[in-house]
């Protein structure tokens, strides 16, 4: 009878146990995050599949601190399933002081869950493009998130000591950042006057009418207000500061992006996803690295449940009714969604489809939702068959 064995994933080390067929345990230590260490369970694991005539290793975390132990394994020739923790945590707690949480617990859990289940997802090593964009697209996300924390953050301080010139400036584009970087309170705005500001940000790059628009609108804040506040150099001296650094990030996300769209290029989906109107380099990076290889999914059904698009069946007894999911992945979801919105403003099809449904009743938010479940339909489609979509009837958004 086969053996399970169940890994619970940590920084400095991990946690292994293995079970038999009928639950026992044969194996329970800690595994150093280090190859010498996952080198020694490997063969303990060879061991154990040699002797049980078979052998099934669950983690309940893929990639990141598991990198090095998932490669290891794979390379191994072991057949590794992913559990992921939430089912961990639920299946723990159904048990006789559930609310007790220890690695070695976990990783017993992890190990008969194993056992007793026969539909997780297999762990495979995805391929080098995939990774990276993975990577990018992870980057990307974190950097963009952070650049819109420091454009609050300056809208908040800007507004403290020269709300006049928060209403007027866009910290989401280059000429205003160029004017707050050097710019800020009234009293230096009048002393450089149009000549001065024109001057600066011309040499800097802005473009000329927006620079001679904002320009205006900045002396004319700052001839408004005559009153210094109180703490007013060192806000000053933070919004510079805040400025400069969303320039950067700025140019460093143009660079991420050409770096996304050539990789999109080069990976064997890119151009596939990219033929459907909305999704563009970014979203369909970010849908390859979410979603890995479409083989995965038994059909455009179980990515539509992935994604949190498919309607969800409540029974209890004989009450029984649809209702919207409220779990999948929220990032996915999020592709689908922004890729609708991008659509129905390019795509005669989409807009078609979108304009139904809110003849239906529907609110703008349900008719996108549904629109971003038939494009479920489509995507899954295209990379089953391989085929671009080019709006042929068999592909066309139809309810």
């Amino acid at each position: 009878m086969a053996a399970t064995a169940g890994f619970d994933i940590g920084k400095d080390f991990h946690w292994l146990t293995v079970v038999d067929g009928r639950g026992r345990p044969l194996l329970s230590h800690r595994v150093g995050n280090d190859p010498e260490s996952i080198d020694q369970a490997v063969s303990e694991l060879l061991t154990v599949q040699a002797e049980h005539d078979g052998l099934t290793v669950g983690m309940d975390l893929m990639g990141g601190i598991a990198g090095l132990l998932t490669a290891t394994l794979l390379a191994a020739g072991l057949h590794c399933v992913h559990l992921p923790g939430l089912a961990v945590n639920r299946a723990r707690r159904g048990t006789r002081g559930g609310e007790n949480k220890s690695d070695p617990r976990d990783a017993n859990v992890i190990a008969e869950q194993v056992m007793l289940r026969d539909d997780l997802r297999a762990i495979t090593l995805p391929e080098e493009a995939t990774v990276e964009l993975r990577l990018l697209v992870s980057h990307r996300t974190v950097l963009a998130k952070e650049t819109t924390a420091r454009i609050s953050r300056l809208r908040d301080l800007l507004a403290g000591i020269h709300p006049g010139l928060e209403r007027v400036v866009d910290p989401t584009q280059k000429t205003s950042l160029l004017l707050l970087s050097r710019y800020v309170t009234p009293a230096e705005i009048r002393q450089a006057g149009t000549a001065r500001i024109s001057s600066y940000l011309s040499r800097h790059g802005a473009y000329r009418p927006a620079a001679g628009k904002l320009t205006e609108a900045a002396l004319a804040a700052a001839h408004a207000q005559r009153t210094a506040v109180v703490g007013e150099r060192r806000t000053a001296q933070l919004i510079r500061e805040l400025a400069t650094d969303l320039m950067a990030a700025r140019d460093r996300l143009k660079v991420l992006d050409a770096e996304i769209e050539e990789l999109v290029a080069a990976h064997p989906d890119g151009a596939l996803i990219r033929s459907l109107p909305g999704m563009g380099a970014v979203l369909t990076a970010e849908f390859i690295a979410l979603v890995g290889g479409i083989d995965r999914f038994t059909g455009p059904d179980a990515l539509a449940a992935a994604a949190g698009l498919a309607p969800v069946l409540s029974q209890s007894g004989r009450v029984r009714y649809s209702r919207s999911a409220t779990g999948g992945d929220k990032a996915l979801k999020r592709v689908f969604y922004q890729s609708a919105f991008c659509a129905i403003q390019r795509d005669p099809v989409s807009r078609t489809y979108y304009d139904r449904k809110r003849s239906e009743g529907k609110r703008h938010h349900q008719a996108l939702i549904a629109l971003a479940r038939r494009r479920v339909n489509v995507v899954y489609a295209m990379l089953r068959d391989r085929k671009p979509y080019k709006g042929r009837p068999q592909l066309r958004l139809i309810a």
